[in-house]
């Protein structure tokens, strides 16, 4: 599966009543950042390589945060991440992020599943880490 090919698939496909904007964003590599209906307000953002699809959603930057509680984030954190579905929670650069990654083998299905569950988790962290925000 390659950008194109996932950018064709989703484009006319529904998964789990949800539907998918896909946006191609020019760069190196390329990009594709993919809105899913109920939960515009967390694109996520997709690559693909020879190993791996992955998929990441940004959560706050470090500026956001209130800095007195930043030890309490990083455990609540790392304790949310286990239970977690299919997802998984990191930092890129200054960036929060949430993100899963799937075999460059996956199907469709398994691809929407991804996307549609990774951007409700992110809605779901960005309301339980609230407080910590400065």
């Amino acid at each position: 599966m390659d950008t194109q090919t996932l950018t064709l698939a989703l484009g006319d496909a529904t998964h789990a009543g949800r539907t998918f904007d896909v946006m191609p964003i020019a760069g190196d590599e390329p990009v594709l950042q993919v809105t899913v209906s109920g939960a515009e307000e967390t694109p996520v953002y997709v690559t693909v390589t020879d190993t791996q699809i992955l998929c990441l959603a940004y959560l706050f930057d470090e500026q956001e945060l209130n800095p007195e509680r930043l030890n309490e984030l990083h455990e609540n954190m790392l304790r949310i991440s286990v239970p977690m579905p299919l997802s998984s929670l990191g930092k890129t650069g200054q960036h929060y992020v949430v993100y899963g990654a799937l075999s460059p083998a996956s199907g469709s299905a398994e691809i929407m599943q991804e996307l549609v569950t990774l951007a409700e988790n992110a809605i779901d962290l960005l309301q339980t880490f609230e407080d910590y925000l400065a």
